[in-house]
């Protein structure tokens, strides 16, 4: 339905007095806002907030599209995902449109589909259902549609969604998949439109690209395919960080995937703190002394569990799968011991040298003092500071005790 014809002719779309700023395509102008019913509206299943659920309903259901002929079913769908992905901020935006109405406008298509505002959306949709009132959906209505300007609403709708209070929920993990999809799956963005729509510097987009692709790795080491909610299930962002500055430290390729490839296992296997895990991982590998030795003891432990991984058809493995693969205890318990013998040889290296370290830290601040200054102190002063000096003989008379010298 055409909202600004039909929608108004049905007295479906009521205009106000308010106005909202937008900037698409380089030009800034006020566009009316309207009031609009719930019904009329369709969510965004382009919308970038909730990635991994739309791409795990796709794939559980083995469709390319979610079927949006029937809005309502379309629309419960959605809304669950919506409620699912972020419980919390539905709930205080909610009792906010409660206490004080829809205080920020939301935009929408000409026929419908909501680019920005799916959350106040859901929230006026359960309300509504709680008091069985009409309510209305407060909205721009563009005068275009999602197959002839792709890009350009694309880029809007990742402007306002990175705006101040559009920011909060925003799940990192969801936000990667929608980098990669964009910039990397489709090619619909490039890495200068995205950041200019998010109000980024490049590097940083950069560097979620490469994270963006450093996910799909991971998921297709362990023949997942690009079944990303399990990338959100193994609470991969900042792990992925991690494993992002080791690889920055070697320019060999054989070596990073290497490097990559014990790490995945270990992501796959740890049900801990994986960010913290990757930082002792990293101790590990940026050491020379211990790199060859600690990725040797893993190549028999990857190499069994990639004969088991690969049993399984091409992007098949799921969830029954991932809990068959995880299940044997000792796969996770060796390579938890390895890396823990590593980080042991590690700290045991470090207190050894620690006290060579901390003489040559006393050798430093000694060195560091002027003499000229020496002469211009007082008597009570230099009495003080020879004091102190017959104080440190007698402790390095100690320490070459302890030597044996």
């Amino acid at each position: 339905m055409n909202l600004l014809e039909k929608g108004i002719e049905l007295n479906e779309v009521i205009p106000t007095e308010h106005l909202k700023k937008l900037t698409i395509d380089g030009h800034t102008q006020d566009y009316k806002v309207y009031k609009i019913k719930l019904d009329t509206l369709y969510y965004n299943d382009q919308n970038d907030r909730i990635a991994t659920w739309i791409n795990q309903y796709k794939i559980e259901n083995n469709v390319d599209e979610i079927d949006n002929s029937n809005k309502n079913d379309y629309n419960s769908i959605i809304h669950n995902f919506i409620t699912k992905s972020n419980t919390e901020a539905l709930k205080k935006t909610k009792k906010n449109i409660q206490m004080v109405g829809q205080t920020e406008a939301g935009v929408v298509l000409l026929d419908g589909r909501i680019i920005d505002g799916n959350r106040r959306f859901t929230c006026l949709r359960d309300i509504q259902k709680e008091d069985n009132e009409t309510r209305y959906f407060e909205a721009v209505i563009l005068d275009r549609d999602i197959e002839n300007s792709k890009k350009q609403i694309k880029m809007l709708e990742l402007q306002l969604q990175h705006g101040i209070d559009e920011k909060v929920g925003y799940s990192p993990i969801d936000r990667l998949v929608g980098i990669y999809n964009d910039i990397v799956e489709t090619e619909l963005l490039t890495i200068k439109e995205y950041a200019k729509s998010v109000g980024q510097p490049e590097i940083e987009i950069e560097l979620d690209v490469e994270r963006g692709k450093l996910m799909v790795e991971f998921l297709e080491f362990f023949n997942m395919g690009k079944k990303f909610h399990f990338a959100r299930e193994f609470n991969l962002l900042d792990p992925l960080k991690e494993l992002q500055k080791i690889l920055k430290k070697y320019t060999d390729e054989d070596r990073k995937e290497d490097l990559k490839h014990i790490i995945f296992t270990q992501f796959f296997n740890y049900d801990g703190d994986k960010t913290r895990y990757t930082r002792k991982i990293a101790k590990i590998v940026n050491n020379p002394k211990y790199i060859e030795n600690y990725i040797e003891e893993h190549s028999e432990l990857i190499y069994e569990l990639q004969e088991k991984v690969a049993e399984y058809e091409e992007g098949k493995v799921a969830q029954k799968e991932i809990a068959i693969l995880k299940s044997d205890q000792k796969v996770k318990e060796n390579l938890e011991k390895i890396t823990e013998k590593f980080s042991i040889k590690i700290d045991s290296d470090s207190t050894k040298n620690k006290p060579s370290k901390d003489i040559e830290k006393a050798w430093n601040f000694l060195d560091s003092i002027d003499n000229n200054i020496l002469k211009k102190l007082t008597a009570e002063q230099k009495n003080e500071i020879n004091e102190k000096l017959d104080r440190i003989e007698g402790l390095i008379v100690e320490i070459k005790s302890g030597l044996n010298v």
